[in-house]
């Protein structure tokens, strides 16, 4: 369902196809619109995110069983991300949590790009949403899941100036990553990129009035295009764009912040603690810097070639206000930092050359280096 603000004069929806469609691309400027993002605040709306619910007593060690994260301790005020992967370890779905106590009833939220699907867990099930996945996994757990994307939507407050207009909206967060409140009829939760971001949960049959409030409060108008550009700089993939079927969690910067390399119990766990500790991931997510004219741009899933030979995949292309054309890439580790590459298919190719500083650096890998010391 398409989202009210699109009715807003300014508002340009994205083109068809678009993985954004539904929401404002931009407001008529989008240069000026990341300028204020990364400057100083702009808000934006993401309400085709899905957003569901776990509610009962079991509701984290149930979701400790089916997701990627540790979250039995996941306290009250707090969130985190996760992933639901197949069972070799490829990543199938991304979401954002926040575990709040709302209207009483201890709550998780949970976030994810619309349209997710996943691999049954039932031999030979094929694929289900997110939701059906979920509610198979309950089995005789003590917890409900349901999607309440009827009552729930996200925007977004991107910008250093984050904190004043929370400030006017009567919300009070805490400062580190994932802090979660619920206050003020929205549940809150500081993010961690791209720059200093904040997501609010808000009445989706109020969705008009809160942005309103929250322009009025200081917030400038922005489109998708200004968070897709700040999440490219940040090295945050986005999934289904980002990622292909054969995507595993080390390869796109999901280790650590969505991926628990050290607990057990979920499918996909044995690729996730075998690459991580004996292993390397075969590509990673990197930025290319593109020469080209905006006619001539690669799209999403074109081919990355070294000479003849094909190396990477393209994720996300768009121009940013100040380094230009840009992409985010899955690119063979073996590929050198300095090497001349292009981008695109026979009928749009670009040069591009690789961002150093997106460029993961690599040490010695846990498993290798237990291996060592008893050898020592």
């Amino acid at each position: 369902m398409p989202s009210p603000i699109l009715k807003r004069p300014d508002a340009i929806g994205a083109p068809d196809e678009h993985p954004e469609a539904g929401v404002p691309w931009h407001f008529g400027d989008p240069f000026a619109e990341q300028r204020a993002a990364a400057r100083s605040v702009a808000v934006i709306d993401r309400s085709h995110r899905q957003v569901l619910a776990a509610r009962g007593d079991e509701r984290l060690s149930w979701l400790h069983l089916v997701i990627s994260q540790h979250v039995t301790e996941l306290h009250e005020g707090s969130g985190t991300e996760a992933l639901v992967l197949d069972s070799h370890g490829r990543v199938e779905a991304h979401m954002v949590l926040a575990h709040a106590e709302s209207g009483g009833e201890p709550t998780v939220w949970l976030d994810a790009d619309p349209g997710a699907e996943v691999t049954s867990a039932l031999p030979k099930g094929g694929k289900q949403t997110l939701l059906a996945y979920l509610d198979a996994m309950r089995f005789w757990s003590k917890v409900t899941i349901e999607d309440v994307t009827d009552e729930r939507a996200v925007l977004t407050l991107v910008g250093p100036d984050s904190g004043d207009v929370l400030a006017k909206l009567g919300i009070e967060l805490g400062d580190e990553p994932y802090a979660v409140a619920d206050a003020a009829g929205v549940i809150a939760r500081r993010m961690p990129w791209p720059g200093t971001s904040v997501d609010l949960l808000v009445p989706r049959a109020e969705l008009p009035s809160w942005w309103d409030r929250i322009t009025d409060a200081g917030a400038k108008p922005a489109g998708s295009w200004a968070f897709d550009a700040l999440r490219v700089e940040s090295l945050r993939p986005r999934l289904g764009v980002d990622t292909d079927e054969r995507t595993i969690p080390h390869e796109v910067n999901w280790i650590g912040s969505a991926a628990h390399v050290a607990k057990g119990c979920y499918r996909g766990q044995e690729t996730v603690s075998k690459v991580f500790n004996v292993g390397r991931p075969p590509r990673n997510l990197l930025l290319l810097h593109l020469d080209g004219s905006p006619e001539m741009t690669p799209e999403t899933g074109d081919p990355v070639r070294l000479g003849e030979r094909m190396v990477g995949r393209v994720g996300t292309v768009l121009q940013h206000h100040e380094l230009g054309p840009i992409a985010l890439a899955l690119i063979k580790r073996s590929v050198p930092a300095d090497a001349e590459l292009l981008a695109g298919d026979e009928e749009r190719v670009v040069q591009a050359a690789i961002d150093p500083d997106s460029i993961p650096t690599e040490g010695a890998a846990p498993g290798r280096e237990a291996v060592a010391r008893l050898k020592g």
